[in-house]
């Protein structure tokens, strides 16, 4: 009994690990918009189809074993890195003795020998998945590339070869999204499979007690039992390969999503102000710089825009100085203030202060396409007699 529920611990072990991966990619936003326009104009977009896990093949019979699928550099697809060495395990035909037990050990003979045409057809699914998946990003890598070298040296504002680039890179973005689909529809199955196996295993001991058996019946069962161990082996490593791949991509899929709503911003002003700096490799550069040099809230602002001409250019100025005030206090949020002058009629007063709010709402909209959280932002306004035009000051809170 105590390796009985040892094993069950075992299963249930990794099986909460696939269930974690899934509730992660519950959690996250797989779904993308359907092209730059929607990105850029709030046009709602379409979700990426959900794959399917594919069938799972049954042996024609119990000594007909599928072709061994190797995962060795020389055997895996060009590109996708090597994974877990599946290769089957030989069920022992065995004869029959006349006897009942006899009749048992064949029955779960059959169990074993259909698992093992399941995890055959699924080591060869994971493999076609991640496959297809490194063409996804290599896809993806090749769009994104070619906008950012574009963007570095300058091009027109909402350049349509951009957008059709843009494009193809969130099309890309979605297959991988729905490679994570299919990555979970396989590892409910493989768990499936798992549970099963640590069944079988169980009935095949409990066989063992059963009385009326011959010498030979249990011969076999000794050897069943071994293959089945064995088989459990397997299972339990592919599913664990599955678990984390879904667990690595999502969280690549996360994060290129924010990616592209930079390039988004960036393709739409006609210039790239940098990396997203909500990115996880700048927040984790962050956190070291902000161990020696905390960034304390001031009463002086990090940046101050006069709007006292038209299309004032203030998006690199503001993107270096939020870039550098995130280095020093990375969970640090910020006040836009609107300023206006008290100077004129009070209509003129009046006017001043809606322009002052509006170009506020601009300065709002530049940092989150920079990706600053909308949660970390606040807008407020106020009046200043020592100004002449319309401003605006970005605080550190």
């Amino acid at each position: 009994m105590t390796g009985k529920w040892a094993r069950r611990a075992a299963i249930s072990s990794v099986s909460s690990r696939l269930l974690g991966a899934l509730a992660l990619v519950a959690g996250v936003g797989l779904s993308g918009c359907s092209d730059v326009d929607s990105m850029l104009f709030g046009d709602s977009g379409s979700a990426p189809d959900t794959a399917t896990a594919s069938p799972v093949g049954t042996p024609a019979a119990p000594t007909a074993m599928p072709a061994p699928v190797s995962s060795t550099p020389s055997a895996a697809p060009s590109g996708i890195g090597p994974v877990a060495t599946i290769t089957p395990v030989t069920i022992e035909p065995g004869s029959d003795t006349g006897t009942a037990v006899s009749k048992t050990v064949a029955s779960l003979r059959a169990q074993v020998s259909s698992l093992q045409g399941s995890l055959m057809s699924n080591a060869q699914r994971y493999i076609d998945l991640r496959s297809s998946g490194a063409g996804a990003a290599a896809n993806y890598y090749e769009s994104r590339g070619r906008i950012t070298s574009r963007l570095q040296i300058g091009t027109t504002r909402g350049n349509p070869e951009l957008v059709a680039e843009w494009n193809k890179a969130q099309s890309s973005l979605d297959q991988l999204a729905g490679n994570i689909n299919a990555l979970n529809a396989l590892g409910t199955s493989v768990a499936s499979d798992a549970s099963s196996a640590h069944y079988a295993l169980d009935q095949i001991g409990a066989t063992f007690n059963v009385s009326g058996a011959l010498d030979e019946d249990h011969r076999q069962l000794r050897v069943l039992q071994d293959e089945t161990s064995q088989s459990i082996v397997l299972i339990d490593r592919l599913l664990s390969e599955v678990s984390a791949d879904v667990q690595r991509q999502t969280a690549y899929v996360a994060n290129e999503r924010a990616n592209l709503t930079t390039l988004a911003s960036a393709i739409k002003n006609g210039e790239l102000y940098g990396a997203d700096i909500s990115s996880p490799m700048l927040t984790a550069t962050s956190a070291v710089a902000g161990t020696r040099m905390p960034y304390a809230a001031s009463s002086s602002p990090l940046v101050v825009i006069r709007f006292d001409k038209p299309d004032v250019d203030y998006q690199q100025i503001l993107y270096a100085a939020l870039t550098e005030a995130l280095k020093q206090r990375p969970g640090a949020a910020f006040s836009i203030v609107a300023v206006s002058p008290t100077r004129g009629t009070a209509s003129a007063v009046q006017l001043a202060q809606t322009a002052a709010h509006r170009y506020a709402q601009d300065v709002l909209r530049s940092m989150t396409d920079m990706g600053v959280p909308a949660s970390r932002l606040a807008v407020a306004s106020q009046t200043d007699p020592s100004t002449s035009t319309s401003e605006v000051r970005v605080f550190v809170r």
